[in-house]
């Protein structure tokens, strides 16, 4: 395995009021990999294992957009229907002929957090 590059982001820590809540929704949603810490924390490897974090209590979420962490999704349309049968709210959406296709969401513990589906040239009119 390679090390990582100076400056790549590598590891998020994601306010919870209940972490198997947050860890069961994100997993079901995301196919985020959730694993037992050698400490015993429960933590999370992102779809492609490439960002690690973990859910801590005892932090306010981030109910505003403020500094907004955006997670890549093949199609806002899937993902945006995953989040509500998991039991969450969908607070915005872009139009998917929009030329950046996103969506932000609530997460269990009320976390604003963003989604993003990436264009091919082809699906854009550009290719």
């Amino acid at each position: 395995m390679a090390p990582m590059a100076n400056g790549k982001i590598c590891y998020v820590e994601i306010p919870a009021t209940d972490i198997a809540v947050s860890a069961r929704f994100y997993e079901n949603v995301f196919g985020w990999n959730i694993r037992q810490r050698g400490d015993g924390a429960r933590a999370f490897d992102d779809a492609v294992g490439e960002v690690s974090g973990t859910w801590v209590l005892n932090r306010p979420p981030a109910t505003e957009p403020g500094l907004l962490l955006y997670i890549m999704v093949k199609s806002i349309s899937a993902a945006c229907d995953a989040v509500i049968r998991n039991g969450c709210d969908v607070l915005e959406r872009s139009s998917e002929s929009a030329p950046v296709v996103i969506a932000r969401f609530r997460d269990p513990a009320g976390n604003v957090i963003g989604l993003y589906q990436e264009r091919s040239l082809s699906e854009s009119g550009n290719g």
